[in-house]
């Protein structure tokens, strides 16, 4: 059984890290949940570049922070806040590709 990354998280977000940075955060809704997902090894270099189309140079860094069951991916912008071109100043948009993330669940009593 598959499930969406919505249904293990309570937040989703994206935001600036300074204006040559994105940030992302998955905040998962149970330690249990967030223990699969870091365990499985899902959310690395490979996925963040295939879903934001960028090279794995470009992911910055993807910390695990255990004290909050939570996530944070950081990457390079691909244009600079603020910049010519640019369409999302504050980065709040930017956190839409990781919902598309699916997660195998095999045993039925983890949730």
């Amino acid at each position: 059984m598959k499930k969406s990354i919505t249904e293990l998280t309570n937040i989703i977000r994206s935001k600036n890290s300074g204006p040559y940075e994105l940030t992302m955060d998955l905040m998962f809704n149970s330690k249990e949940n967030y223990q699969r997902v870091c365990k499985l090894g899902l959310i690395n270099k490979e996925l963040v570049s295939k879903l934001y189309r960028i090279t794995p140079d470009k992911v910055i860094g993807i910390v695990h922070f255990d004290p909050a069951n939570a996530i944070k991916i950081t990457i390079v912008r691909p244009i600079c806040s603020g910049d010519l071109g640019e369409t999302d100043v504050y980065g709040a948009q930017q956190h839409a590709p990781l919902l598309d993330i699916m997660v195998d669940f095999l045993d039925e009593g983890v949730q």
